[in-house]
């Protein structure tokens, strides 16, 4: 297949992925109700990506401020979780702003509140300025492998122009010769990452510039796809499909052709979790009229919240009752009652007995009785 091909390809499936998610978002009417586990999970992976574990109740709580809902039991979030969450929303929120030279500036700055990555402090809201090579480069002090080097500081500026110009005069509203959005988004993120124009925080901003891509090709904040969440399950290839494009002169299409397949992943993922949703919310509405302690309701949310075989093991009196902080008796009493409910299904015996929730069509791996 000619390269072209390939991309044409790769472009249709990913565009039939996200129109079938499209259609499913709006059979359901349920993208509100999953817009927050869905922005935790891109903020967490993008972080995840360059190494930085985020705790995803605090972002969560930071999504939930962000978006003016309630939380019970908030749990606090720093400046840094904050200003990444605010950059993501900012990508996605206001998609029709200009991305200039100010904005994203201001996202670093957001990134790196305290001036610091790390313990390093660093050039925050400006340009790289240092006079060494920007390089990435693994391996260990003495056996560094150097993958790409990128302009020097001293071009950044320019090289910058040139791109946020691109970028502007390529939107989807005002190309004369538009360019598809996929494509749009996989070149910006190559062409961001290659001029590495900070310290630090460029994948994060460049995956930022993906989000604000895809927003203006869909003419709407796109909040229901995380591509970075795709990416972290794929961090090797997709470093890996960066510095072959970056070494592969002008032709791109590998890269466009990679990208759309991440693309088509993330929409069959986000596809999965709002039929996952869809099946809670039928759940709680076929039990809206079974009684519930405190006890019980916590420990069938987080079942459903892990999905179908998502807890690991199948749930026991054992782990009930650390879950709970409650005796064995009242583990017992509370797991009977459940199935008695039919809101949980067993399978085996004795110390070998697990307790399931009963969603249609989730099997756990096993089958309900």
């Amino acid at each position: 297949m000619a390269r072209g091909e390939a991309v044409t390809a790769a472009i249709a499936l990913a565009r039939h992925k996200q129109g079938a998610l499209a259609g499913q978002l709006l059979a359901t009417g349920i993208s509100d109700a999953i817009v927050p586990s869905l922005w935790v999970d891109e903020v967490v992976a993008t972080s995840a990506i360059e190494g930085e574990e985020l705790n995803p109740a605090s972002v969560r709580s930071s999504v939930m401020r962000r978006l003016g809902l309630a939380e019970d039991n908030p749990t606090p979030s720093s400046r840094q979780v904050d200003g990444l969450v605010d950059v993501v929303n900012d990508a996605t929120a206001n998609f029709a702003a200009a991305l200039d030279q100010g904005r994203v500036l201001r996202w670093h700055a957001a990134l790196f509140p305290t001036g610091t990555s790390g313990l390093q402090a660093i050039a925050v809201g400006r340009w790289r300025d240092h006079a060494d090579p920007m390089q990435i480069v693994s391996g260990t002090l003495g056996r560094e492998v150097v993958h790409y080097t990128a302009p020097p500081s001293a071009q950044v500026g320019q090289e910058m122009a040139a791109f946020l110009a691109w970028f502007e005069q390529t939107r989807p509203s005002s190309s004369s010769a538009p360019l598809d959005g996929l494509a749009r988004a996989a070149i910006a993120h190559l062409w961001f990452e290659s001029i590495h124009p900070f310290e630090d925080g460029n994948g994060r901003i460049g995956r930022a510039i993906v989000d604000l891509a895809m927003a203006q090709d869909a003419a709407a904040p796109q909040r229901v796809v995380s591509l970075s969440r795709q990416i972290l399950l794929h961090r090797r290839d997709y470093y890996a499909a960066l510095q072959r494009a970056q070494h592969g002169g002008c032709d791109v299409s590998a890269w466009v052709c990679w990208f759309a397949r991440m693309w088509a992943l993330a929409c069959e993922d986000a596809s999965r979790q709002v039929g996952d949703a869809l099946a809670k919310s039928r759940f709680w509405a076929s039990h809206a009229q079974t009684a519930l302690n405190p006890r019980q309701r916590k420990v069938i949310a987080r079942l459903l919240d892990d999905g179908n075989g998502g807890f690991l093991g199948g749930l026991n009196a054992d782990k009930y009752m650390k879950m709970t902080s409650t005796s064995k008796a009242t583990a017992t009493r509370d797991l009977a009652a459940l199935v008695q409910a039919r809101m949980l299904f067993t399978q085996g015996q004795g110390k070998a007995l697990r307790y399931y929730v009963q969603v249609p069509g989730w099997t756990h791996g096993t089958q309900a009785q």
